[in-house]
């Protein structure tokens, strides 16, 4: 049903083949696309994925601020705009629990 299939690689360019076994596996579990990498950069970036805890986004961006409850110095996720209040983490969480 199924023949070998000689397929180029999009991350180092390098020809590998797909087997027929690989190809009724596929069909098994529903995948319809092609792997686009030999099993070699595969590999790498399954270990590249795991070191970075399967995630390759960047740093949030973090901005100063003062509580608006006790007044400290702290870094929101947001650009305060002021015209809201804003919590440090101490104070969030105590006013959360409360409001539950």
């Amino acid at each position: 049903m199924f023949n070998d299939k000689i397929l180029t690689c999009k991350e180092c360019g390098r020809d590998f083949e797909f087997t027929a076994s690989e190809q009724e596996f596929y069909a098994e579990k529903g995948f319809t696309n092609e792997p686009g990498r030999c099993p070699e950069c595969r590999a790498a970036r399954k270990a590249q994925n795991r070191n970075n805890g399967g995630f390759s986004r960047q740093p949030r961006e973090m901005f100063p601020a003062i509580c608006s409850s006790c007044g400290k110095e702290t870094t929101v996720p947001f650009q305060p705009s002021g015209d809201k209040p804003v919590y440090c983490r101490d104070c969030y969480q105590s006013r959360s629990r409360n409001n539950w």
